[in-house]
């Protein structure tokens, strides 16, 4: 197989190239080239869809497959008026589901937010519009590509992750061997998912091959995230005890969810997102999807991590922890 990759040098895109390379297909990644190299053994092209550059039809070829992580629906439409004959492997997000709320949701059974065909106007990273514009790319897939498969991930995690949403548990779990307390919010039966981006990107490449048609959430199994931290804990060698801190609790003392320098990552406030970690895994598995222990993941990022001191981390500060752990004993 032929194989474009529109990226190839950060985190999932990398990952698919490599994994394809792996595989012995023949491997174009098309992008800038500035985040950093691509896979040993993938050809750059270099395209900057960003500023507007024409697709480098001629430089690529044909290909029999494409898989695409664009946030833009312009960039979107300027690749599929490039290769119309490819399958299309487009890699959206659970976050075009208007329903965060319903556990066991999965493409079919929940409503989509309304699309944004144009990012014009838009503040490049803003999160309010972020579903809307990748279901503009999904509707611009789906009406041109000569067939296509629609991934929608949650929350990727594994080596390389820029996020580092998932890699603050490994690293916090180690740091606390000295006894600390860490602070966890909610419920530990609260429900959460998390995947793997080698697994992910294995399945990607699989469905290239396979030509799979149709959308799916790339998600792994929805699991309590005690159970989940759990793993994360085995993973790593930690005996670390958590302290389960309800979220009106943290709330009230400034705690915010999922990420950024307040945040306390993998927690979310309820019931009103008790579905957006929380989808039905089934049809992906059926699928082909498969998905390592959380065990191995946290193990691998834990090493990446302490490979990579200056990549990006996110969560709450010790003192901010520690203050919300005395105001919840003190109750």
């Amino acid at each position: 197989m032929r194989l474009l990759v529109l990226g190839g040098t950060v985190f999932l895109s990398e990952a698919v190239a490599a994994e394809a390379v792996r595989r012995g297909h023949e491997v174009v990644c098309a992008c800038r080239g500035t985040s950093g190299p691509v896979p040993e053994g993938a050809t750059l092209v270099r395209w900057d869809r960003g500023a507007g550059d024409p697709a480098p039809g001629d430089a690529v070829g044909r290909v029999d497959a494409v898989v695409d992580v664009a946030r833009h629906p312009s960039w979107v439409r300027a690749a599929l008026s490039a290769w119309t004959d490819a399958h299309w492997v487009f890699v959206s997000t659970v976050n075009v589901y208007a329903d965060t709320a319903t556990p066991g949701g999965r493409p079919g059974t929940l409503p989509l937010v309304d699309a944004l065909h144009s990012e014009e106007g838009v503040t490049a990273g803003d999160p309010d519009v972020y579903g809307a514009l990748k279901v503009g790319c999904e509707e611009a897939v789906t009406a041109s590509a000569a067939s296509s498969t629609i991934v929608r991930p949650g929350l990727i995690c594994g080596p390389g992750d820029p996020t580092s949403r998932f890699g603050y548990w490994p690293e916090r779990l180690v740091e606390a061997a000295d006894g600390s307390a860490v602070l966890a919010g909610g419920s530990p039966d609260d429900v959460v998912q998390v995947i793997d981006v080698r697994d992910l990107a294995a399945w990607l490449v699989t469905a290239a091959e396979r030509r799979t048609a149709g959308a799916y959430d790339g998600v792994g199994p929805a699991t309590p995230i005690g159970d989940l931290l759990a793993r994360v804990a085995e993973g790593v060698g930690s005996d670390a005890a958590l302290t389960w801190v309800p979220s009106d609790v943290l709330a009230r003392h400034g705690v915010e969810p999922w990420s950024g320098e307040r945040g306390l990552p993998l927690w979310l406030p309820r019931p009103e997102h008790d579905g957006m970690l929380a989808h039905d895994a089934r049809p992906s598995l059926d699928a082909g999807l498969t998905v390592r222990p959380v065990a191995e993941t946290a193990r691998d990022t834990l090493a990446w991590l302490r490979a990579h001191p200056d990549a990006p981390r996110t969560g709450l500060s010790r003192d901010h922890e520690r203050e919300v752990l005395r105001a919840w004993s003190a109750t």
